[in-house]
């Protein structure tokens, strides 16, 4: 029998296992983009650490393992929700959908809720779609990469 996931609140001590399963997780997306250099692969200790001060953290865990994770932020009615991640051993097992679903939870102020991914992100592009998301904007950001903001109302 498949070990139970665990969902509950991040706490700042686990930054370090929440930002090297960051890193593995976006290799991902530096393939696609031909790019190593993306803020999630850059992102140091100490920045991640002071992410837990301004951003509400969920993780998902099996056997005390975070094995998935995604930040959430709340400004006037919005909720900006940011790097979604999963272990690539541990994809297409319904995780993603549960931290999306606890984030949401976690803000039930929020008349709104916002993300952005990349344009060739198909994956992403599926999954946020299926959730609700829908494009309400696009930001080239260079000759390979626009980034599609999507949103949810309530």
């Amino acid at each position: 029998m498949a070990a139970a996931i665990v969902m509950k609140q991040a706490q700042v001590e686990d930054a370090r296992e929440i930002l090297d399963l960051q890193k593995l997780a976006y290799q991902s997306e530096a393939e696609i983009y031909h790019d190593d250099t993306i803020p999630p692969l850059t992102q140091t200790l100490e920045e991640i650490t002071a992410d837990f001060r301004n951003q509400v953290f969920i993780k998902a865990s099996v056997d005390g393992r975070i094995v998935g994770s995604v930040r959430g932020q709340l400004k006037q009615e919005t909720c900006s929700i940011g790097r979604l991640i999963v272990h690539p051993d541990f994809q297409n097992q319904g995780i993603g959908i549960r931290l999306m679903d606890e984030v949401e939870k976690y803000f039930p102020e929020a008349g709104r809720f916002e993300l952005f991914t990349g344009h060739r992100s198909e994956r992403n592009k599926y999954l946020y779609r299926k959730l609700g998301y829908q494009v309400f904007r696009r930001q080239p950001v260079n000759s390979d990469l626009t980034l599609l903001y999507l949103e949810k109302r309530r």
